[in-house]
């Protein structure tokens, strides 16, 4: 995972989304007011605006007078391409989202309803991987790659190897040289088509590698020098396979190999907590926990990969310090991080002289933050579930946590200032 920072940013963004599903889900309008518009790739606006412009003059004959006015506002809203909101008060929000997917939705849609309609932006959550397949035998070489439910044959080509000679004397070994030779020149061939196909800007642009055929060519490939290393370390699986090569060995791997590419991430996953664990065993000093020795940190650009907890409850708020002004303090701000529990106290939102409650300038979760913010640190995000490292680690301090360029000493650091941000870590 970490070693892909595309791979890192692109879950981040499958994060984002499945958050604004969420949200769009959980959104209810009167009639039907609120519009699903989704344009495919290599649609045309034009087309798509003058069928805005024909639902507009077809809600004109909207009877009911409430629904034609929230039927056409959103019409307009929607022309327009509003990104922001505004609210009056007493009335409903008018709210306009409108974004680019990160990858292709094969289809148009335009509903107006009482409701959102998300189905086919769930097609984007799926984890829509690349991987790589080397189907190899006696007869010739096929190269593919599988993404979802659509495979790709990228180069095929057939070899004629000299079969096993039978008769004795000097020709049998002359033969047998001459046929090793032919044995290794088709190898190296594979490994270097292997390396066109699979390798991008020096980098490997699938997950993971699946090498199948029906003879021990593919072991052989697998643990050859001329295999190139970088895809060498993405081998998932050998395949036997009992149809020899061609298209149908690729489709007979893809099949045997379903199990082992449906857990990728949650093996991508073990592996990273994996590494961060092997940090702290053999006591490196390049790692970090909790809130604040994490944003300490990131402030310093020494997280070079910052993992967090996909259902962080964790929230950041910025409070405006009731009375700071007038007490001649140079900061009159102060950063709280919190959980739910945390929250019921609060004390944390109030003057602990006066009693009076501080200013609330901005609340979002800390999850949010950091997909906002951790590119400009230099980091790589990655958000975890609970099911590559069980429960406890995924409690209390453990629910954001860092692998560091260097080693960081925060026990010997000084924290200054009685206005720097606020950790309340007594809960965690």
């Amino acid at each position: 995972m970490a070693d892909d920072p595309s791979a890192a940013d692109r879950n981040v963004e499958i994060w984002k989304i499945k958050k604004l599903i969420k949200s769009l889900e959980a959104a209810r309008g009167n009639g039907t007011s609120m519009i699903s518009l989704i344009i495919p790739p290599k649609d045309q606006i034009s087309r798509v605006a003058k069928m805005l412009a024909d639902e507009f003059g077809t809600a004109s004959n909207i009877k009911s007078r409430v629904n034609r006015l929230s039927v056409l506002g959103a019409i307009t809203s929607v022309q327009q391409r509003l990104k922001l909101y505004n609210k009056d008060e007493g009335k409903e929000k008018k709210v306009n989202i409108d974004f680019e997917p990160f990858k292709p939705i094969n289809t148009s849609l335009y509903l107006c309803d009482n409701k959102f309609h998300t189905e086919a932006l769930t097609a984007l959550l799926s984890d829509d991987s690349k991987f790589g397949f080397i189907v190899i035998d006696g007869s010739g070489a096929l190269f593919g790659t599988l993404q979802g439910n659509t495979r790709e044959v990228l180069h095929k080509f057939t070899v004629d190897l000299p079969k096993k000679h039978g008769r004795g004397g000097q020709s049998a070994l002359r033969f047998a040289r001459l046929r090793m030779e032919k044995r290794h020149n088709y190898v190296r061939k594979v490994a270097e088509t292997a390396v066109q196909l699979f390798v991008s800007n020096d980098k490997v642009n699938v997950a993971g590698m699946v090498l199948a055929g029906s003879a021990d060519f593919k072991t052989e490939l697998s643990q050859s020098d001329m295999f190139d290393p970088r895809l060498q370390a993405k081998v998932l699986k050998l395949v036997d396979i009992s149809y020899g090569g061609g298209e149908n060995g690729f489709n007979q791997a893809i099949e045997l190999s379903a199990e082992v590419l449906s857990n990728v991430k949650f093996i991508q996953e073990k592996k990273l907590i994996g590494r961060y664990f092997d940090e702290i065993s053999q006591d490196t000093g390049k790692y970090c926990f909790g809130v604040e020795d994490t944003l300490k940190a990131l402030e310093m650009g020494a997280v070079e990969i910052l993992i967090v907890y996909e259902n962080l409850d964790t929230m950041r708020y910025i409070l405006r310090l009731h009375g700071a002004e007038s007490n001649g303090a140079e900061n009159d701000e102060k950063t709280l991080y919190l959980t739910p529990e945390q929250e019921k106290d609060k004390s944390h939102f109030t003057d602990k002289e006066t009693g009076q409650e501080h200013e609330l300038i901005e609340s979002m979760p800390l999850l949010e933050w950091f997909a906002n913010n951790y590119k400009k640190f230099g980091a790589t995000l990655e958000i975890v579930t609970d099911k590559s490292q069980g429960v406890p680690v995924c409690q209390g301090l453990w629910r954001h946590r860092g692998i560091l360029r260097y080693r960081v000493d925060f026990q010997g650091m000084e924290y200054q200032g009685e206005n720097d941000e606020i950790f309340d870590l007594d809960d965690y």
